[in-house]
């Protein structure tokens, strides 16, 4: 009897959990979309093609042996008025209203090279808009309509998401306009080729063509992002989606609305990961910071202290746990600030104060191996390879006082060294020694077991860089 009782009682208590089991794990997204659909908005953008040039058919006889040639294979010129309007090229996106008089954020590639904007609104209502500004660095535009009164959507904070939680997406993928989308946080700060200015959040929401400049909202109804990119190998939705965060976007549009630019800071420096063998290499108990392999002759960072070999810990009081946070963190500084940086240099903390400068350009550094008369060869040593020392005008051009070039490489080296390049700093177990002859680095590495792990710093064309070389002949 007793054992019926605890059988029944613990159905019950089955019975009562179940429903609050799955609410929890089957959210309803109906209240939020009626709150907060008014506030996104299809954009579709025209932009006229330049008609090119094209060879037109001559006058010519029906008889020319030529005339039947040109008439199948080059167009007529057409007589007046009787040419093609000019085409145009048109795209679909989205946006989210963030004041009741009208301004919009969305994505810069959505309004990029757009002749006319139509807002359009969830109550059929239509607007031209015009551009108030855009940053392709971060893909955030601020564009305006002249309305008021004008439903808004409310921010929340990315830095409170954590993984896994529930987010939803309204956008217009292929122009079905206000289409719902759901899915959980895949991930955060995620980076991205050549997107050294934005911390993604990853989703696997559905994100399609269409979707972009759209808003992403967590359970609250708040947007804590704006849908940017896809993955993808066939170009439609493969379940990785990346928004850039709310806060980021926020802080660009200010700067946009202020003064129709972004302005970003800069220290000028060239920054490598620090991986578990560099780590192993710099007697790091982990892999953490921004390591230093090129400080531009001038820049902020020279004039504050700052040394290749150097590994960027902390900037501003952050933490620098990855090389990618460091041109966010440095990016989002006021060009002009004066801030704390500390750095690992040779297993030693060193505080450092930086006046930021402002990012004007990229640049971007060439990879070609250094001119000048070819240096006499040394036979090839345990790292695989065959060096020799910098002549005089190979030192001039390339402005360093010490060196050696790398002349030949045995197929069987094991790290990336090519021809042309030029090594600067041998690296082991913490301890740095800087190469100024073949005699001294064959040394070096005679005294290295087998098995040893070295790192190498060195010069590839324009930039510097750092190679680990695991093992040795």
């Amino acid at each position: 009897m007793y054992r019926t009782l605890r059988l029944l009682l613990a159905a019950i208590a089955i019975a009562i959990a179940a429903p609050a089991f799955a609410q929890r794990e089957l959210p309803d997204f109906t209240e939020l979309v009626e709150r907060q659909g008014p506030a996104v908005v299809n954009i579709s953008t025209t932009q006229a093609v330049r008609r090119q040039n094209v060879p037109q058919m001559p006058q010519l006889d029906e008889d020319d042996p030529l005339y039947d040639f040109f008439r199948r294979f080059v167009p007529r010129q057409p007589g007046p008025g009787q040419g093609p309007r000019q085409p145009e090229s048109r795209s679909l996106g989205s946006g989210f209203i963030i004041s009741a008089d009208g301004f919009i954020l969305t994505n810069a590639h959505v309004v990029d090279g757009a002749d006319e904007i139509n807002v359009r609104l969830t109550d059929k209502r239509e607007f031209k808009a015009k551009v108030i500004g855009a940053d392709k660095r971060t893909d955030v535009a601020l564009i305006k309509i002249e309305a008021s009164g004008l439903p808004m959507v409310r921010m929340g904070d990315p830095n409170k998401m954590r993984v896994g939680e529930w987010v939803l997406a309204i956008g217009s993928p292929f122009g079905f306009e206000n289409t719902v989308t759901a899915g959980i946080v895949s991930g955060k700060g995620r980076s991205l080729p050549q997107e050294n200015f934005v911390p993604f959040i990853q989703t696997d929401v559905a994100i399609n063509p269409g979707n972009s400049g759209g808003p992403l909202f967590n359970m609250r109804g708040e947007v804590v992002g704006i849908n940017s990119q896809i993955y993808s190998r066939t170009g439609g939705f493969m379940g990785l989606a990346f928004a850039i965060p709310i806060d980021v976007a926020m802080d660009i549009q200010s700067q946009l609305r202020a003064k129709g630019r972004v302005s970003r800071g800069r220290i000028g420096v060239v920054i490598q990961e620090v991986t578990k063998e560099l780590a192993d290499s710099f007697g790091l108990p982990k892999p953490a910071g921004a390591l230093v392999n090129q400080v531009e002759r001038g820049s902020p960072a020279d004039k504050a202290g700052i040394e290749a070999l150097d590994i960027i810990v902390r900037f501003d009081g952050k933490q620098i746990e990855a090389s990618s946070d460091l041109p966010r963190v440095v990016g989002a500084t006021r060009p002009g600030a004066q801030v704390p940086v500390q750095v690992l240099r040779k297993g030693a903390t060193r505080d450092l104060t930086i006046t930021v400068g402002e990012l004007q350009e990229d640049r971007i550094a060439g990879r070609e191996a250094p001119r000048g008369t070819k240096p006499t060869p040394a036979a090839a040593n345990r790292l695989g390879i065959v060096v020799a020392e910098l002549n005089a005008e190979q030192k001039r051009e390339l402005k360093l006082q010490q060196g050696l070039l790398v002349t030949e490489v045995k197929a069987e080296v094991r790290g990336d060294i090519r021809r042309g390049d030029v090594l600067l700093t041998l690296i082991h177990k913490g301890q740095q020694t800087e190469l100024r002859s073949v005699e001294q680095l064959n040394k070096l590495l005679a005294g290295l077991d087998k098995a040893a792990t070295v790192t190498l710093h060195l010069r590839r064309g324009d930039r510097a860089s750092f190679v680990t070389v695991s093992g040795l002949d």
